[in-house]
C-alpha cells in the first residue's frame, strides 16, 4: 500500500484538487486498493472551530469539467502524527514545503517533495488562489500526478 499525502496551505484548492485528481487516475487504473490518498493543510485558516471548509467552489467546478467529484472533502491540518503514517507528503510550493517541515521538525525519511518534481518542468503548482486560473493548476497537479505513479512503477 503505498500512503500519499497531498498538502497546500489551506486544504480547499489545489490539495485536493490533487487527492482526487489521482484518486481518478488509480480507480480509472483498477489499482485503488494500492493506494491512501488524502490532502491536509498547513494552516488552519479554512477550519473553524473543528470544522474545515469545504472545497474552494472554482477548484470544484475545474474538477467536475473533467469527471471528478470531491462531494463531502473538507479542510483539514497536516498534523505532526501524520508522518508516520505516509510515505509521501507532496506539497504544491516552496512555502509548503517549509511549513510542513515546521510541523514535522524534520523529514528524517525524505518523505517531503514538490509534486512538480514528478514532471518535466519542476517548480511549483500554479496557485489558482491568487490567479483565478484554475485549469492551469488541473494541469500541473494532473502531470504531477502521472509523474508520481510512473516513479511508484505504474
Amino acid at each position: 500500500m503505498v500512503r500519499i499525502m497531498f498538502v497546500c496551505h489551506g486544504n480547499i484548492c489545489r490539495s485536493p484538487m490533487a487527492e482526487f485528481i489521482l484518486k481518478d487516475m488509480v480507480k480509472k487504473k483498477g489499482i485503488e486498493e494500492n493506494f491512501l490518498i488524502a490532502s491536509s493543510a498547513t494552516s488552519t485558516e479554512e477550519i473553524w472551530g473543528g470544522r474545515g471548509n469545504p472545497v474552494y467552489p472554482p477548484a470544484k467546478a475545474e474538477l467536475k469539467k473533467h469527471g471528478i467529484s470531491c462531494e463531502g472533502k473538507t479542510a483539514v491540518q497536516l498534523k505532526k502524527e501524520d508522518y508516520e503514517k505516509y510515505d509521501y507528503f507532496l506539497c504544491m510550493d516552496s512555502m509548503n514545503y517549509r511549513n510542513i517541515l515546521r510541523i514535522f521538525g524534520s523529514d528524517k525519511d525524505e518523505k517531503v517533495r514538490k509534486l512538480m518534481t514528478f514532471t518535466s518542468r519542476g517548480g511549483e503548482v500554479a496557485d489558482p488562489w491568487y490567479s483565478g486560473d484554475f485549469s492551469t493548476a488541473y494541469r500541473d497537479i494532473y502531470d504531477g500526478c502521472v509523474g508520481i505513479l510512473k516513479e511508484l512503477g505504474w
